[in-house]
C-alpha cells in the first residue's frame, strides 16, 4: 500500500536508528498486507481480509500528519513542492512498473475482449483515479467475479487523493486553530462528518462508499488525531492501560479480518471495528507487555518493509492465471497458496531494486521538485502510450470465420460449438447491448429513486401490463415489446438496477425498499391487469444462511403488497454464473462449448423451488419458466444458432430476448382477455410443452 515512507514520523530517507522507533507500525503493515493477500487468495478463515486496507489508511493518516504537524509547528508552514516530490519518488516507480508489467502480461495472456478493459483500467491507475473509474462502472469490490487486473489500485487512488488534499487542509486548519485542543476539535468534526457520509453512502450508493475519499477520509483523519495527540512524544495512556488497549486493537483488526465476509455490509458501521483497532494499536505505542513486542520481530517487520511492493504485485499474480483461462474456472487451493507465497520474493525484488532506489535517486533528490514532476509526467505518458498502442495493435479474432444458421426456437437447445461470423450481437458489440429502457430513462439506476412513468402501446382499450423488478426484469422488455407494438397491451415498466421487486430484509440499499413501496402504492391505486415480476434472487441471497427461507419471506411480502385484483406472474430467473461469457468466447472462438454455463451452477434450484411454492399459495399468482428454451439437460449454451445468449454473466442479450418473444408473448396473453383487432403471437406447439402455462403453474 502507498503509505508514507517507513514506520516513523520522519521521512523515508532518515537513518535506520530513527526508523526503529516505531517498528511496531512496520508490524502493523505486515498484518494489514497479509490479511489482504490471504483474502484475495481466498484462503478459508480470512473472508474479511479486505479490512487490511483500512489499517493502511489509519497508518497513512498517522504518519503523514505527524510529519506535517511537525513541519507546521517548527517551520510555520509546509514545503508543498518538496512534499509532493517525495511522495512521487516514494510511491510511483514501483506502482508504474507494476502497471507496465501487468499490461504486457495481459497482452500475452488474456482474452482480447478483456484486454480492452485492461487498457482502460491501466490508464485510470496511471492517473491515480481508478477508484473514481470503478464507481463510474458501479464495481462491487466484494462480489466482482470478472475483476479488473488493477482493482487493488483503488486504494492507491484514495491515498494519493488524500495526500493531495490533506497538506493543504491541515495548513489551513493550523492557520485558524493554533492550539492543540482547537485543532483536535476541528479535525474531529471532519472525522465525524466523513463517517456520516460513509454510513449514508453505504446504503444509498455502496460503490461510492467503498471507493471514494469522502467516505474514507475519516479513517485517515482518525490516524491524524492520534498523531496530534502523540506529538512531542506524549503518551495517551499509562503503560499498563496502553498494553491492554493495544491487544484489544490487534484483536479488533485480526478478528474483523477473520469474522467479516464478502456479505458483510461494508464499509458501513462495520468498518469502525478495524479502524478503531488500528488507532488503538498506534496509540498504545511500545508499551511493555503490549503487542508491539510481537509486531517488532524481524520476520514480521521484513514483511512490513516490503508491504507496499507486496500489495502491488499480489493481485496481478493471483488474477492473471485465472484471466488466462477466461475466468471460467477458479484456481485450486494449492495453486492459490503457491501463488501467494511466490509474491513474497517477487515483492522483495521490487522493493530492493525499484522502490528503495526510486526514493534515493540523487539526481532527482538534489534537483528542484519540478525535475521529479517532469520525469513523472514522462513516465505517465510512456505507460499510457504503451497501453493504448498495445490495444490498437491487437487484431482480435472474434469469430471462427464461418457462419451459423439462424436460431430456431426449440426445447433443450444445442449450443453452437464455435463463434459464428454472423453472430448477433457480435462479441465487440455485446458490452453495449442494453434494452431501450436504459437509453430512454425508464430503467432507474442505483442512485435514482423516483418513479419512471413509462408506458408503450397506443391502444387505449388494451389491458395494462406492468413489468416490475430489477435488471433481470428489464431484460424481458424486448420480448414483450411486440405485444405493445401490436396494440395487444399497454406495457408499463418499473425497473431499477440492483433492486428486486421482492427486496430481502438484509439488502443494504436504502433507496430500493422506498422505490419498491412507491411502485407498489402506485399499482394498488390503479391496479393493472397483469404484473410481471423479475428478480435476480441468486445475487442477493447466495452464500447467506437459509437463503430459501429469506427468499420465501421476501416474495410473500412482495406479493401481499400488490393489488389482489391483478394477476401476478413470477418470471423464473435466467441462468447466471457471474462471469462474462464473451470474454471466454473471444479466447476460445473455435471451442465455444468450453464457455457454456453448466446447468447445476447456472440455476439455483433451491430458490426456483421457493418461487414455485410461493406461486402455488396464491390464487392470483402464476410461475412461468422459460429455462428449457435456454438450457439443455447438461448446460446452458452461450450461443444458440447465430445468436449470442448472454450480455454478461447473468443477463440475456436483447437479440435473444427477441428470439424468445413468441414464447413470452404467448404466455402473457394466456393471462389476459383478448383485445378486438389484435392477433395473438403463438410459438410452436412443442415449445408450449416445456414452459409453464396457465393452469399448470
Amino acid at each position: 500500500m502507498g503509505t508514507t515512507g517507513s514506520s516513523t514520523i520522519k521521512e523515508p530517507d532518515q537513518t535506520a536508528a530513527v526508523r526503529e522507533k516505531r517498528l511496531d507500525i512496520q508490524g502493523m503493515r505486515a498484518v494489514a498486507v497479509m490479511l489482504v493477500v490471504l483474502f484475495h487468495a481466498e484462503i478459508p478463515g480470512f473472508g474479511g481480509g479486505y479490512v487490511g486496507v483500512d489499517v493502511f489508511f489509519v497508518i497513512s493518516g498517522f504518519l503523514i500528519s505527524t510529519h506535517l504537524l511537525e513541519s507546521l509547528r517548527n517551520r510555520g508552514g509546509i514545503g508543498f513542492a518538496s512534499f509532493y516530490a517525495r511522495r512521487v519518488r516514494r510511491l510511483l516507480p514501483a506502482a508504474f512498473l507494476v502497471i507496465l508489467a501487468t499490461v504486457v502480461a495481459a497482452r500475452l495472456l488474456v482474452s482480447p475482449i478483456q484486454f480492452r478493459y485492461v487498457v482502460q483500467d491501466a490508464i485510470a491507475a496511471v492517473f491515480y483515479v481508478p477508484n473514481m473509474w470503478f464507481v463510474h462502472n458501479a464495481t462491487d469490490y466484494l462480489a466482482e467475479k470478472t475483476p479488473s487486473l488493477f482493482l487493488h489500485y483503488w486504494s492507491l487512488g484514495v491515498e494519493e487523493q488524500f495526500y493531495l488534499l490533506w497538506p493543504l487542509l491541515l495548513a489551513l486548519l493550523f492557520r485558524f486553530f493554533t492550539a492543540r485542543w482547537t485543532m483536535a476539535i476541528a479535525m474531529s468534526v471532519m472525522v465525524v462528518l466523513s463517517f456520516v457520509v460513509c454510513l449514508y453512502l453505504t446504503t444509498a450508493a455502496q460503490p461510492a462508499a467503498f471507493f471514494m475519499l469522502p467516505a474514507r477520509m475519516w479513517e485517515f483523519g482518525l490516524g491524524a488525531l492520534v498523531a496530534l495527540a502523540l506529538l512531542d512524544g506524549r503518551r495517551l495512556f499509562a503503560p499498563r492501560v496502553a498494553a491492554v488497549l493495544g491487544w484489544i486493537g490487534l484483536a479488533a483488526v485480526l478478528g474483523s479480518g477473520m469474522v467479516f465476509t464478502i456479505k458483510t455490509v461494508y464499509p458501513g458501521s462495520a468498518v469502525a471495528i478495524p479502524v478503531l483497532g488500528a488507532a488503538l494499536l498506534i496509540a498504545a505505542g511500545t508499551a511493555p507487555g503490549g503487542p508491539a513486542a510481537v509486531l517488532s520481530v524481524r520476520p514480521v517487520t521484513w514483511i512490513g518493509d516490503i508491504s507496499y511492493s507486496l500489495y502491488l504485485v499480489h493481485w496481478p499474480v493471483l488474477v492473471l492465471p485465472v484471466a488466462a483461462g477466461a475466468y471460467m474456472d477458479q484456481l485450486p487451493m494449492w495453486a492459490r497458496i503457491a501463488l501467494a507465497l511466490a509474491c513474497l520474493p517477487l515483492a522483495w525484488l521490487l522493493y530492493t531494486y525499484v522502490e528503495v532506489p526510486g526514493q534515493r535517486l540523487e539526481w532527482l533528490r538534489a534537483a528542484r521538485p519540478r525535475r521529479t514532476f517532469g520525469v513523472t509526467a514522462g513516465a505517465m505518458a510512456t505507460i499510457v502510450a504503451t497501453a493504448v498502442t498495445a490495444g490498437l495493435l491487437i487484431q482480435p479474432k472474434l469469430d471462427a470465420g464461418k457462419p451459423a444458421p439462424d436460431v430456431a426456437l426449440a426445447a433443450s437447445p444445442v449450443g453452437t460449438d464455435y463463434v459464428p461470423s454472423n453472430l448477433i450481437p457480435t462479441l465487440a458489440e455485446v458490452d453495449d447491448d442494453n434494452s431501450v429502457l436504459y437509453d430512454n430513462g425508464c430503467h432507474r439506476s442505483l442512485h435514482d429513486a423516483g418513479l419512471a412513468d413509462c408506458v408503450i402501446g397506443s391502444n387505449p382499450a388494451a389491458p395494462r401490463v406492468v413489468l416490475f423488478g430489477d435488471s433481470h426484469a428489464a431484460q424481458w422488455f424486448p420480448a414483450l415489446q411486440p405485444l405493445a407494438d401490436s396494440g395487444a397491451v399497454r406495457l408499463e415498466s418499473h425497473t431499477k438496477s440492483g433492486c428486486p421487486a421482492a427486496p430481502p430484509s438484509h439488502l443494504p440499499y436504502a433507496s430500493c425498499p422506498a422505490w419498491v413501496e412507491a411502485v407498489a402504492a402506485k399499482l394498488a391505486a390503479d391496479p393493472p391487469a397483469l404484473i410481471l415480476l423479475g428478480n435476480f434472487g441468486k445475487r442477493y441471497l447466495e452464500d447467506l444462511p437459509n437463503p430459501g427461507e429469506l427468499w420465501q419471506q421476501a416474495l410473500t411480502a412482495a406479493i401481499e403488497r400488490l393489488p389482489a385484483e391483478s394477476h401476478i406472474v413470477l418470471l423464473a430467473d435466467t441462468p447466471s454464473i457471474g462471469v462474462t461469457p464473451s470474454i471466454c468466447l473471444a479466447r476460445f472462438s473455435d471451442e465455444a462449448d468450453y464457455c457454456a454455463l453448466q446447468r447445476p451452477e447456472a440455476l439455483n434450484e433451491e430458490l426456483r423451488a421457493v418461487e414455485r411454492n410461493v406461486a402455488e399459495r396464491f390464487d392470483n399468482v402464476s410461475y412461468v419458466d422459460f429455462t428449457e428454451l435456454i438450457c439443455n439437460d447438461t448446460n446452458c449454451p452461450t450461443i444458440i444458432g447465430n445468436t449470442l445468449v448472454y450480455r454478461d454473466g447473468s443477463h440475456i442479450t436483447t437479440e435473444f430476448a427477441r428470439v424468445l418473444s413468441g414464447a413470452v408473448t404467448s404466455a402473457v396473453q394466456g393471462y389476459l382477455p383478448p383485445v378486438p383487432g389484435t392477433e395473438s403471437v403463438s410459438p410452436p406447439q412443442d415449445i408450449l410443452t416445456v414452459m409453464k402455462v396457465p393452469g399448470n403453474r
